[in-house]
């Protein structure tokens, strides 16, 4: 059985735990290696042809029913924050009033920039069901660098989040030799650029990151949210239940770093943090059509 582009698949050797789509294959000095993006987790990997295996279509709709399951869990728990925090806000905005004036609330706006642009698909589809503003760019892990300048010019954001693959390979050198990670360098680089250009940590909010990758050189580049503090694989959705959480927080209150982490997939060891303020604002009065002569 031969295995193509774009074919779905699992390694045999790792029980076929992780479910892969197959994006390039290259033979050099007469071997056959296959390059694998997670088609669920962020997570990019070489492997020998020869260890893989297709996917039957059946065991597709079963891994990808428990994996919409959590997702639907997730969402479901984030839901309830947000109808919290809304609670909140508007007991605050109008205690004070004996007739109710109407309010408008301006979320933060979010910068996406995505190495898979498949996963990208999936996050903007989750920001529009969530009702986070966001634009959504699709670049390369190594171009990153050098576009966030006119990336941050262009669209100034609140939020940015700096995504797509990631992997630590022990075959390259001990885990906190970035070197030995495929893209954690070009995420740090892109992070040191953005702060360049937004140096406080409460203008810009920054998550950056994918699995496995060196969540330490992330926060001190100046992110303040990464991945993954115990090199594990994170969920292809994880950045934006963080980012949309800040987006809907009042930017006079603090986020405290687990009530951001506990409704992601992956939870503290693929995720962490630093103490953030919101980027939310709330304004009022709120004009409706027939209010306006």
């Amino acid at each position: 059985m031969s295995i193509k582009l774009m074919d779905i698949v699992g390694r045999v050797s790792y029980n076929c735990d992780i479910i892969f789509r197959v994006t390039d294959i290259k033979v050099e000095n007469g071997v056959k290696t296959v390059v694998l993006y997670g088609e669920d987790f962020r997570l990019v990997a070489d492997a020998p042809y020869e260890d893989l295996v297709k996917v039957k279509q059946s065991d597709r709709q079963k891994i990808s029913a428990e994996s919409r399951s959590r997702e639907e869990q997730s969402y479901i728990l984030f839901q309830q924050d947000v109808e919290l925090l809304r609670q909140k806000q508007e007991f605050e905005v109008t205690e004070s009033y004996s007739h109710n004036i109407g309010y408008f609330q301006l979320p933060g706006k979010v910068l996406h920039i995505d190495g898979d642009p498949n996963y990208l698909e999936k996050c903007l589809a989750l920001y529009e069901k969530v009702g986070v503003p966001v634009y959504g760019i699709h670049c390369n892990e190594k171009e990153m660098p050098n576009r966030i300048s006119g990336l941050l010019d262009y669209y100034r954001p609140d939020i940015l989040v700096v995504t797509g693959h990631d992997a630590y390979s022990k075959s390259k050198g001990k885990m906190e030799d970035i070197n030995a990670y495929r893209h954690s360098k070009h995420f740090v680089q892109t992070v040191r650029e953005a702060r360049k250009k937004i140096p406080h940590l409460d203008q810009l909010v920054i998550f950056a990151g994918a699995c496995q990758s060196h969540f330490e050189s992330l926060i001190q580049a100046g992110a303040n949210f990464a991945s993954s503090p115990g090199r594990v694989n994170i969920h292809a959705l994880d950045p934006v239940y963080i980012v949309a959480k800040i987006s809907f927080t009042p930017f006079i209150e603090r986020i405290h770093v687990w009530d951001v982490l506990r409704n992601t997939l992956t939870g503290e060891k693929g995720l962490g943090g630093i103490e953030t303020k919101g980027v939310l604002r709330v304004g009022m009065p709120l004009n409706k059509p027939e209010d306006i002569e």
